[in-house]
């Protein structure tokens, strides 16, 4: 069966719709009416284009992403309609659900919208086959990637999404556990479980200089050998070091401007920032001769050190003021997506190199630099 990175994208956006739409999951309860009632009531006379275009343009993706991966699969003949019924039970189901929730409204204009969305995202997948460029996509990723790369595509995609969101330290994906250890000593108050809960001996630490130098580097690396894994020709490979570094401090840059406006663009960027971003550059450089499978190897024990230092770590005192600072601007509307794909992000790095280091034999024809 044919590999497409449209797959596990589609997958990805459908769980970010799910968490957009159900946002903050928070006071379920039964209002006394049939949850599919909004469907026969009048179309709300009131709607503004913030909603009109959010509706259609949220649910544009998933159309066009789940209609691409059946026509990856050369299903062209249903793909349109398979992605239009797919979009639209998903968003029948989300305005069903929205009934039990008091912070949000359903809607069907919202579930036509959506609908529509959907159609569009699938026609404009159905016309660029049309145009070839699909033809031509497939060309290009036959010459750049070796066979059963979509994962590692889809997470490559991803990462610059996932670095929108502040982080503690730059580039430093997953630092999650003070705040589970935090959450679930909140979940336990008042119960008789609470005492079961370990306590630290040491409090976390801030990082020291030396190991913050490492988690950016190594945050860096991370998208960068798993391209590196994945590609056929070490000159690929220079594109992925040299994108590695442009995307991750422009996707940085963005998530400055996001929180604090244009002119704070560039604040984050530290000394110690440039001393990671340099230990990027002199690794990605050494290691653009290994074999593929040393490559994800690599990323497999990159991903691991630092998401061991940086959960090993406090976050800085400033940390909570500047998320606070995110949450409360106009981007609120993104509903903890960024958020939830910056802690995640990692881990699920670590389960795909966990799984295809483990039994992906063609990883050893790939490009070692020929």
């Amino acid at each position: 069966m044919a590999s497409t990175a449209a797959r596990p994208l589609s997958w990805i956006y459908a769980v970010l719709i799910v968490y957009a739409s159900l946002y903050p999951f928070e006071g379920w309860r039964d209002q006394g009416i049939a949850p599919w009632a909004y469907l026969t009531t009048p179309l709300p006379k009131y709607w503004t284009q913030f909603d009109v275009v959010s509706n259609v343009l949220g649910y544009a993706p998933l159309g066009f992403l789940v209609a691409l991966a059946r026509l990856r699969l050369r299903l062209r003949l249903s793909a349109v309609a398979v992605a239009v019924v797919l979009a639209g039970l998903l968003s029948l189901g989300l305005e069903t659900l929205q009934s039990f929730l008091p912070m949000r409204v359903p809607s069907n204009l919202d579930a036509l919208l959506n609908v529509l969305g959907a159609l569009l995202g699938a026609v404009l997948a159905r016309v660029l086959l049309a145009m070839g460029w699909l033809e031509r996509w497939s060309r290009f990723r036959s010459q750049w990637f070796v066979p059963h790369s979509s994962g590692a595509l889809a997470l490559m995609a991803t990462w610059p999404l996932a670095l929108l969101f502040p982080a503690p330290v730059p580039f430093g994906l997953g630092q999650v556990l003070e705040r589970l250890e935090d959450a679930l000593a909140q979940w336990l108050l008042d119960t008789p479980w609470l005492e079961w809960l370990p306590l630290r001996e040491v409090e976390l630490q801030p990082l020291l200089q030396i190991n913050e130098v490492l988690c950016i580097g190594l945050g860096v690396l991370l998208p960068v050998m798993l391209g590196y894994g994945v590609v056929r020709q070490m000159w690929q490979r220079v594109w992925c070091l040299a994108l590695g570094l442009v995307v991750g401090a422009c996707a940085s840059a963005l998530s400055s401007v996001l929180t604090y406006g244009p002119e704070h663009a560039w604040e984050w960027v530290t000394p110690e920032v440039h001393m990671g971003l340099g230990l990027a550059l002199v690794l990605g450089l050494l290691l653009l001769r290994v074999p593929a499978r040393m490559a994800l190897v690599l990323a497999l024990t990159f991903v691991v050190w630092q998401l061991g230092m940086l959960n090993n770590a406090s976050a800085d005192v400033y940390f909570s003021q500047t998320v606070q600072t995110w949450e409360q601007g106009r981007f609120i509307r993104f509903h903890g997506l960024i958020q939830w794909l910056g802690w995640l992000w990692p881990y699920a790095l670590l389960l795909y190199l966990l799984w295809s280091v483990g039994r992906s034999p063609h990883l050893d024809h790939a490009s070692s630099g020929a």
